[in-house]
């Protein structure tokens, strides 16, 4: 979405969400953007998810607590069945709700849009990873009550969650009920039975399915003064849960308490005979485990473990676990912005949902939403491995590990998918949570052959940033071994002798407004990667551990031959390339259409997806998403700056930014072909797209690869870096009204401290491990701007910087900017499709 931000680089309103460079606030309530609130409130932990809704469970937009991977299936029913379309659906489960804690004074509920508030702040701290809320109540009757309470998902205990509740009465005594509670909300209703606002009816495929049979079963309930424990099985799926909770309740008043427990409900309720200034203090532990098939009882049995450690130790314990958890995560993540105090808390926010989304996922995929939300359905997409894998390379790696085995073990699912497609190897899904496809729109999904390149080049990457051979030489090499075995099979050959080229037919690329095409340049970019990656490893393999390369030979019948044909279809593939107009076509038929006139397309037709056929817009040159720009960066060593920049401004006004994706990416390939302005732009368009809903649909969860791409524009566009080949190389890009840029890496057993300031750039070595350092080396070596840099322990390696970079001062306009030309032109007519008349194209005369 073009100019969303309309020239704003900053869109939050400030009365009401004040700049806090380590928190996000609210300082008043509303119920006019509740999915919103609801989504950048939202605790996670990467494997338990709770969305901000408020505790009094109403009003709402969506209530949702996820976990991840936990899923039911149901069937796909296509109008016209063909073989090989995916026959079984996916979808996330809305397990059951325990963020629910109703309070009544005398008897009157505390409901926030009518509740008379004297004070309000609700607080999503980023150092402790501790949702606050504080407010003062006036009820009906005049009596003034401070509800203060807290919420957090823990990252040290993966399967706990801890509440608790403090109420005041300020000025008069009063009785008091809480009714705290476990609720099983079945068919997208809630127990006032008000349908989800988030349930999708089907038209927009970013909305979760709205499933209309019962999903959960009942297994046991069970309750004591205490607990209580309920657990389920999925009709489908057969996944199973269990889900308990300990209550306790600290206050020097009078109370009576009462439990109950049932299929779908467990209730604890404390009635309080409130006096003046005594606090009523509910403390609330919850635990989930999940499996994919073991017997409930064994669930209620690891369930009831965990929640006696935490008897035992005690919720103040989990409190500053968590902070010991994040302390550790900042020393690596944080990426500091000086003199911009907004920019900065809009950075750490992102930078926190990549720890929400990612911290405890341990051997599970990163879904597309993280567990914040139900969009797209919990699935699981490429954008993982582009977007996030490298951040979590740089600094998580023991996570990027899990999540690549994660991969790993989808193999077999994989290679099931290949043969649906009577192709060799493997082909991973486009959108998946067990493994196997789950879309059901071929064109814009299984044609995305490009996902087996992306976890490739994930994979690759990861293994030059930490060294780690040796998960490469066990299991990755599967990875690359089938996948480049599916490229091989899919491609054939055309041309003879040096003419000779190896061709992709029939896959879609990252832009989903252009489908089923041949030699798309994304793809073949990608897939030449995938293949050349493999042929040296499986080299390196045979050269460096011939028992091992022995063993994986036999176990994925690898032939003599293939090896070398990998290199070979690597080394002449086809990337398509117009010589008049100096520019490559996004595919090999691409510049055949006509060109989409963005600037005269109406606002109500925004995103383009929700509006027009898809047969509508595959006729354009229209793009969803960064498609050749994205290739430009991603394997940006096979092209030259001139081509870079030529690319950059085709495509530039003819990308329409519908997907979250774009923003970051062409962040990235702007500031470095000179584009500075538009650098700064996107990534503004990037950094806020949740923060301010820029594209309406921040109420489904956060955009997890979207915050990943705010790290890769800050690292690899404005600091310049790049890791092509092994080698880190800077060449910055630092925006102008910046006055420095700092953040870590983690590169082979060393942390690297970068600041980057406007006349130097300056690196410090610290050490990950003694032992890994000592297997790497003391020191390491980085190119800036062509010359090699030593950073050993010590004193900073300083190296002084001439500018930041080409600036291109003019604008890029609503046309493709064609070759060196230095102006607009039109390869062909533009024009925006309109039904009721036919519409005049550009440089018709007006009648």
């Amino acid at each position: 979405m073009k100019n969303s931000l309309q020239g704003n680089p900053d869109p939050i309103d400030r009365t009401r969400f004040p700049v806090d460079e380590w928190a996000w606030t609210e300082t008043w309530h509303s119920t006019e953007d509740l999915g919103i609130t609801e989504t950048v409130f939202a605790v996670a932990n990467g494997y338990l998810g709770m969305r901000g809704n408020v505790e009094e469970g109403r009003d709402v937009h969506s209530h949702g607590t996820y976990i991840n991977g936990f899923h039911e299936t149901w069937p796909i029913r296509h109008a016209e069945e063909a073989f090989g379309f995916a026959h079984t659906g996916q979808t996330i489960v809305n397990v059951p709700d325990v963020k629910t804690i109703k309070l009544y004074v005398d008897d009157e509920p505390l409901m926030l849009s009518m509740a008379d508030l004297e004070h309000y702040e609700r607080r999503l701290d980023f150092r402790d990873g501790v949702l606050r809320r504080s407010l003062i109540w006036v009820t009906p009757s005049g009596k003034r009550v401070r509800i203060e309470s807290q919420r957090m998902v823990s990252f040290e205990q993966r399967h706990l969650a801890v509440m608790t509740f403090d109420v005041t009465l300020l000025d008069v005594d009063a009785p008091v009920a809480i009714s705290s509670q476990i609720l099983n909300r079945q068919d997208g209703e809630d127990e006032y039975h008000v349908a989800s606002a988030g349930a999708g009816d089907g038209r927009d495929p970013r909305k979760a399915r709205k499933m209309t049979e019962r999903v959960l079963e009942p297994q046991t309930q069970w309750s004591s003064d205490r607990r209580t424990i309920l657990s389920y099985r999925c009709a489908n799926s057969g996944m199973t849960l269990a889900v308990a909770v300990d209550h306790e309740i600290v206050t020097d008043n009078a109370y009576e308490e009462l439990s109950h427990a049932e299929a779908d409900l467990g209730k604890k309720i404390y009635r309080v005979k409130g006096k003046v200034g005594q606090t009523i203090r509910i403390v609330k532990a919850a635990v989930y485990h999940t499996s994919r098939g073991v017997p409930v009882r064994e669930l209620v049995d690891r369930a009831r473990r965990t929640l006696d450690r935490v008897r035992d130790d005690g919720v103040d314990e989990c409190f500053a676990e968590q902070r010991r958890w994040l302390d550790g995560f900042w020393a690596d993540a944080d990426v500091r912005v000086d003199g911009h105090p907004a920019i900065q808390q809009a950075i750490r926010w992102n930078l926190f949902q990549l720890a929400q989304a990612t911290g405890r996922v341990e051997q599970s995929g990163v879904a597309a939403k993280g567990v914040t939300g139900s969009g797209y359905e919990g699935h699981y997409f490429w954008d993982t491995e582009t977007y996030v894998l490298p951040f979590l390379s740089y600094t998580s790696p023991r996570v990027a590990r899990g999540a690549l085995r994660f991969r790993y073990l989808m193999l077999p699912a994989a290679r099931r998918r290949a043969h649906d497609l009577s192709q060799l190897g493997a082909l991973y899904p486009w959108r998946t949570i067990n493994g196997e496809e789950a879309s059901a729109y071929y064109a814009a999904g299984t044609a995305q052959y490009h996902i087996n390149a992306d976890i490739a080049f994930a994979l690759c990457k990861y293994v030059q940033a930490t060294g780690d051979d040796d998960f490469m030489l066990r299991e990755g090499i599967d990875i690359l071994v089938l996948t480049a075995r599916l490229w091989a099979d899919l491609g054939f050959w055309l041309g003879r002798g040096d003419e000779r080229r190896f061709h992709l037919h029939g896959v879609t690329g990252p832009d989903e407004y252009t489908t089923v095409v041949n030699n798309n340049l994304f793809t073949n970019v990608m897939a030449s990667d995938n293949l050349r990656q493999a042929a040296r490893w499986a080299l390196r393999l045979a050269e460096d551990y011939p028992d091992g390369y022995a063993r994986m030979c036999a176990r994925l019948d690898l032939a003599e031959n293939e090896v070398t044909e990998w290199a070979d279809c690597a080394e002449r593939m086809y990337f398509p390339y117009d010589e008049a107009l100096g520019i490559h076509p996004q595919d090999q038929h691409f510049l055949e259409r006509e060109v989409w006139d963005l600037a005269a397309t109406p606002d109500d037709k925004w995103p383009l997806l929700l509006h027009y056929h898809p047969l509508v817009i595959y006729r354009f040159q229209v793009l969803k998403q960064a498609d050749v720009v994205a290739a430009l960066f991603l394997q940006g060593q096979m092209f030259s700056l001139e081509q870079k920049r030529a690319d950059f401004e085709y495509y530039d006004p003819i990308t329409t930014g519908d997907s979250t994706l774009s923003s970051v990416v062409q962040s990235i390939v702007a500031a470095e072909v000179g584009h500075q302005r538009l650098a700064v732009e996107y990534f503004h368009a990037g950094l806020y797209v949740d923060l301010a809903d820029l594209h309406g649909n921040a109420s489904e969860g956060v955009h997890v690869a979207s915050a990943g791409g705010v790290w890769n524009s800050l690292v690899y566009g404005f600091a310049g870096m790049r890791d092509h080949n092994g080698t880190l190389t800077f060449d910055p890009r630092l925006p102008a009204h910046w006055p420095s840029l700092e953040f870590g890496l983690q590169v082979r057993g060393h942390r690297l401290r970068v600041e980057l300031f406007r006349d130097r750039i300056e690196f410090t070595l610290g050490q990950v491990s003694a032992e890994a350092a000592r297997a790497e080396g003391a020191s390491i070596d980085v190119i800036v701007r062509g010359d090699r840099v030593t950073v050993g322990p010590g004193a900073p390696a300083v190296v002084a910087l001439d500018g930041q970079g080409p600036v291109i001062e003019r604008q890029l306009g609503s046309v493709p900017l064609v070759g060196n030309a230095g102006e607009h032109e039109l390869v062909h007519t533009a024009g925006v499709p309109v039904a009721r008349h036919r519409r005049r194209k550009r440089g018709e005369a007006a009648s």
